[in-house]
């Protein structure tokens, strides 16, 4: 409290001091200089400026979603892990415990005849066949004290092996979780500035920018047909692919939800899993690593129910279902629907079950 009031007191000396000075210093002082002109209002963007930021935003959440669901899968992974150490490490210590009782049973058996080593039994004895009999007994007892000692010291390296191996676990998981926490933030940052960017326009620019986003999807759409890229691309489904589409198709509808696994809300990776999870098919959980693991496929082998990937950093994913058609789950906003497969710019094309 004293230093506090000391330092107010400096402040009002100062401050009093400078009132005082100031008219002696006014004749000396060099002319004030005119206040620098504001900026003026910003020019507006246009909608379709306003356009390409949004969707800048929202495929800045969907590589961050892709971060945020492998950090989760791998999280989840070495949860499951830990907790086979876990039952581990207690089998093992189970094991010692009971190793440790054999032992004891044993030293007390040789208290209770006195403490005289078998050899020195064997030595005293006069009768031959007891002798061979002794002879025969000490040697499994020579044997099933060793494999007892053996036991014992493979379960304590075992123990300490699995108490390694769950640290390691524990330090990637806190890792992971420290990932996911990270990709959430920015998850949520980048889909609540492209909200706020839409939240500022009116009912009618709401209505023509959603009519941009589809212009723009369908001339990206016409162009890719008129390359020609559907001559080529007249297979069948397999019968996996085929419940996999059926599965896909049924979502219609739903919203997308970023981080979302159904059933009632999906993101893109999130759908294309389980639809070839119903299938029969585990597929990696991201779109990035749907690209990097499953079998790739050029375009103009492409058939109903392999997935396609979009963009440089494969950050979204989509079914094929034919007729140069695709289902997907858009973006937040955005609930799952049909769109030309074409309407982005497409990386290459992965097949679940080849």
């Amino acid at each position: 409290m004293n230093r506090r009031r000391c330092v107010s007191a400096a402040i009002t000396v100062v401050c009093a001091l400078t009132v005082l000075a100031a008219p002696a210093q006014a004749a000396h002082a060099a002319p004030t200089p005119p206040p620098a002109p504001t900026a003026g209002p910003q020019p507006k963007k246009s909608l379709e400026e306003v356009r390409a930021e949004i969707e800048g935003l929202y495929r800045q959440a969907a590589s961050a979603t892709d971060a945020y669901n492998l950090a989760e899968e791998q999280a989840k992974k070495q949860s499951a892990e830990i907790v086979k150490l876990a039952q581990a490490i207690v089998r093992g210590q189970e094991r010692i415990e009971d190793l440790k009782k054999r032992a004891g049973a044993a030293a007390r058996a040789q208290y209770r005849s006195g403490g005289i080593p078998e050899q020195a039994k064997l030595v005293l004895t006069d009768d031959p066949q007891l002798f061979l009999e002794n002879v025969g007994r000490l040697t499994q007892g020579q044997k099933a004290t060793r494999d007892l000692i053996g036991q014992l010291s493979q379960q304590q390296a075992d123990l300490e092996t699995y108490t390694k191996d769950a640290s390691t676990q524990w330090t990637k998981l806190e890792a992971n979780r420290v990932q996911q926490a990270k990709a959430k933030k920015l998850i949520n940052d980048k889909i609540a500035a492209a909200e706020k960017l839409e939240s500022r326009l009116e009912a009618a620019e709401r209505e023509r920018l959603l009519k941009l986003e589809q212009q723009a999807q369908f001339a990206a759409q016409a162009a890719w047909l008129d390359s020609g890229v559907l001559k080529d691309i007249n297979r069948s489904a397999g019968p996996e692919g085929k419940k996999a589409i059926a599965f896909a198709t049924a979502q219609i509808g739903k919203p997308y939800v970023w981080g979302a696994e159904g059933p009632d809300s999906y993101d893109c990776s999130g759908l294309t899993q389980r639809a070839w999870g119903v299938a029969g098919r585990a597929i990696p959980r991201t779109s990035q690593e749907q690209w990097r693991l499953l079998p790739r496929i050029d375009i103009k082998d492409m058939r109903p129910g392999d997935l396609i990937i979009y963009y440089a950093d494969a950050s979204h994913v989509a079914m094929y279902i034919g007729d140069g058609a695709m289902v997907h789950a858009p973006r937040p906003g955005r609930n799952i629907t049909v769109a030309g497969a074409g309407s982005m710019p497409i990386l290459g094309v992965v097949r679940p079950d080849k």
